[in-house]
């Protein structure tokens, strides 16, 4: 089953850091948050992936031409030889396909324009800026017990703030550190999708989030996997550095051998 990865948004409130490189190329730790993504998925024996670029991908292009370069022991001979030698490398067993999808598509249409990278055949999806401890075998096996178009991946997120428990007297009986949010259940990413979902897609205007998923839901073919484990996005400068202050003080839940 092929992983699709959404990774051609403008990322504006991060801007601090995308107006020099797309967002799943900002690095938590000594590498792209792209990379933490679809490491989770391979740990799991899924190593095919398929990106869809848009706002600077010739730097996404760019990082995975020169990857197994960077990850090799490698000698430059610029005599009579003039070559480059390979010594040893350690690399992924991945098969990445890049895929331009435009600058200005929208999140449904990014995934229209994959249909045939994927062919007649399942898929999963998710978005190149959130990190999570889910079992991505456990998520792909509910799917294909519930035998609907699609399973999104549905969690609390955690507040972004420590809250008090106050007496009556207003003293404070009890301090936690960044509980849980509402209660509500939130769109974690992380889908299954079977290869109908394409036609639920328009085109480039198309807001996954939106009518696509909205009309699945009304047709009964859209059901939740509850994750109660780990996920946050990379939404902002205050996600980055709460994902590389865990990543730095081996504290990273999504982190795998």
């Amino acid at each position: 089953m092929k992983v699709v990865i959404l990774a051609g948004g403008y990322g504006t409130r991060i801007g601090e850091e995308s107006h020099l490189r797309p967002k799943p190329m900002i690095e938590i730790g000594d590498r792209p948050i792209l990379l933490h993504i679809m490491n989770i998925y391979s740990y799991y024996g899924f190593h095919d992936f398929v990106i869809c670029l848009g706002y600077k991908g010739n730097l996404i292009k760019q990082y995975f031409s020169d990857y197994y370069l960077f990850n090799s022991d490698v000698t430059f001979d610029f005599g009579s030889q003039n070559q480059m030698t390979i010594h040893s490398h350690v690399a992924e067993p991945w098969k990445v396909t890049l895929v331009d999808t435009g600058t200005d598509t929208m999140t449904g249409g990014r995934v229209k324009r994959i249909r045939n990278y994927i062919g007649n055949e399942p898929f999963m999806l998710t978005y190149g800026d959130g990190v999570s401890d889910i079992d991505i075998g456990a998520l792909t096996a509910y799917h294909r017990k519930h035998g609907k178009l699609a399973t999104v991946t549905a969690t609390q997120p955690i507040g972004r703030f420590g809250a008090l428990d106050l007496t009556g007297d207003n003293l404070v009986s009890r301090f936690k550190e960044k509980p849980k949010g509402d209660g509500g259940w939130v769109n974690s990413g992380f889908f299954v999708c079977q290869p109908e979902v394409f036609d639920y897609i328009e085109g480039d205007h198309s807001i996954l989030e939106k009518e696509p998923l909205e009309n699945l839901s009304k047709d009964g073919q859209l059901v939740a996997y509850k994750h109660d484990g780990f996920w946050h996005p990379m939404d902002t400068m205050w996600d980055k550095k709460y994902l590389e202050e865990l990543w730095k003080s081996g504290k990273a839940h999504w982190r795998k051998p």
